[in-house]
């Protein structure tokens, strides 16, 4: 979420500057740097999980073993990078 946040600052600035230049006027500048950034940030979140769910399959991993790797449970991240597995 953190990556969400500092590329939402540094967008809001960006379409900030840019509205700014071309229409001349902070507070049409302003206007549609609140509104630009808050929709972008709200579809990149969902990119991303969408990107991540994609590399998941990709490296044939079950989602619900993805998931718990992800998560550190289990000795499942062992196996998903490629350890053998041992009886616990």
């Amino acid at each position: 979420m953190a990556k969400t946040i500092t590329f939402a600052m540094v967008h809001f600035t960006v379409a900030f500057s840019v509205a700014c230049l071309i229409s001349g006027d902070a507070l049409i500048g302003g206007a549609i740097a609140l509104v630009e950034p808050a929709i972008n940030t709200i579809a990149y979140f969902f990119h991303e999980q969408v990107w991540n769910r994609r590399s998941r399959r990709r490296r044939g991993l079950p989602p619900l073993l993805a998931a718990r790797c992800q998560a550190g449970v289990g000795g499942e991240a062992h196996l998903a990078a490629g350890g053998a597995t041992t009886p616990n």
